[in-house]
């Protein structure tokens, strides 16, 4: 397989391991972060639409990925509201600016990601703002899948957690500190939630995006893939 995927957040758990599966099935990756060598940007940053796109330089883009992870924000009951607006500007307003620069280098076949949560589908209090976020992106996929669908360019939303990944562990420190527990007993708890009783990797995580890029894939044209253990209830 040859081609260019853009990942965000490549720095973070989730997308180096997406970069990595993704450059094992032979394909080019430009990296974006704040720290990245491939492409130093902010995706928060109207300004890294320029910045991807010089780093793009014309290629044509098989996948971009939105990876870019949250901050703790904290719980209902303490999160500043104006998180919520931030986050939602972070991980919704980031696909955008991430879709915007490769626009013109996408083509029938192309993929769009974005990594949403558990959360999105599976309200919790003590995950605000990724709920809430969350579920903003999963509108927003959809929006895309539209837009973009008769181009023959698909978008999808991954939704993996609770994922074992350090975000998870800094929210589970901050639970423990709240509840006045040992931060292994809250993370406990996380892996109970799977009638597996335990969590996501960021390899298969990865896994699921990589899949995307197989032509078959072209029928979860806006779906969600729910890659949480088994921890969500619902059935659809």
């Amino acid at each position: 397989m040859t081609g260019l995927a853009v990942v965000v957040g490549v720095s973070g758990a989730l997308g180096s391991a997406i970069a990595t599966r993704l450059r094992s099935a032979g394909l080019d990756v430009v990296g974006v972060a704040r720290g990245a060598e491939d492409c130093r940007a902010d995706i928060g940053s109207d300004d890294a639409i320029a910045a991807i796109a010089a780093a793009v330089d014309g290629r044509p883009v098989r996948m971009v990925v939105q990876a870019a992870g949250l901050p703790a924000a904290g719980p209902l009951a303490t999160v500043e509201p104006d998180a919520l607006g931030r986050a939602v500007a972070l991980k919704c307003g980031g696909l955008l600016r991430l879709v915007r620069a490769v626009d013109g280098q996408l083509s029938r076949g192309s993929r769009i990601v974005a990594l949403g949560g558990h959360f999105g589908s599976e309200p919790a209090p003590y995950a605000c703002a990724a709920g809430v976020t969350n579920a903003a992106l999963a509108n927003l996929v959809r929006q895309l899948a539209d837009a973009y669908g008769p181009r023959g360019v698909t978008a999808h939303l991954v939704a993996p957690g609770p994922a074992d990944t350090p975000r998870l562990r800094g929210l589970a420190e901050a639970a423990a500190v709240e509840r006045g527990i040992a931060v292994e007993e809250v993370l406990a708890e996380r892996a109970a939630e799977s009638p597996l009783g335990r969590l996501v990797t960021p390899e298969e995580v990865a896994w699921a995006v990589v899949a995307l890029l197989a032509p078959e894939a072209d029928a979860l044209l806006g779906s969600t893939l729910a890659l949480d253990m088994g921890a969500r209830r619902g059935i659809f």
